[in-house]
């Protein structure tokens, strides 16, 4: 496999080389799905936005002045092609099928294989968790836990400040824990102490 940097590829891609184009489309194709699929929550629409999302790159490739990370500019117009179907769309509520993607980790059940029936309840409940978000909660916690982009990344592809960032991922993974798991998430009055 070709170990050609981004910032090789968008030269070479700019510069009419469709090898390079496609070889760099390749290679964020599956995380561009993954963040399209956390935030549209639909699999047939997160397909339609990643696509739209990679027309957007290849036109918009050209005027990538190479500011910032090739990825934190791939995040931005994904997050922007993602948002726009969910404002298009009115943010229906739709329930995703299981995919069993990377997106949730495979452990292991008893007899040694990975459980597929947990990991899908699992993944179902996160959706339907994800879904329930906000946006303005949803899309930081997506590309900070799903895209594993930084603080100041996240910033850069919102357009919001990074303090912004680290509290609208706070409020939204606490938001994610008590509606994945609302019975541990007890007011501190009601909480045992540990006396009887």
């Amino acid at each position: 496999m070709n170990a050609s940097s981004d910032a090789d590829l968008v030269v070479r891609a700019r510069d009419g080389d469709r090898a390079a184009l496609e070889q760099l489309l390749r290679r964020h194709q599956d995380r561009i799905h993954a963040l399209c699929r956390r935030m549209v929550g639909h699999p047939t629409d997160a397909q339609d936005v990643a696509q739209e999302a990679m027309i957007s790159v290849v036109r918009g490739l050209p005027s990538f002045d190479g500011r910032s990370a090739f990825t934190t500019w791939l995040y931005r117009i994904t997050t922007n092609a993602c948002l726009d179907e969910l404002r298009r769309r009115q943010r229906r509520p739709l329930v995703a099928l299981p995919d069993l993607d990377r997106e949730i980790g495979a452990g292991p059940s008893q007899g040694g294989a990975p459980d597929l029936a947990e990991q899908a309840a699992d993944k179902l409940d996160i959706d339907a968790a994800l879904a329930a978000l906000p946006l303005e909660f949803r899309a930081p916690v997506v590309l900070r836990d799903l895209c594993r982009l930084d603080y100041r990344e996240i910033a850069t592809v919102l357009d919001i400040p990074p303090g912004t960032v680290r509290s609208r991922i706070a409020r939204g993974r606490a938001a994610l824990a008590e509606s994945l798991d609302p019975g541990n998430q007890k007011p501190a009055a009601r909480r045992p102490s540990g006396k009887t």
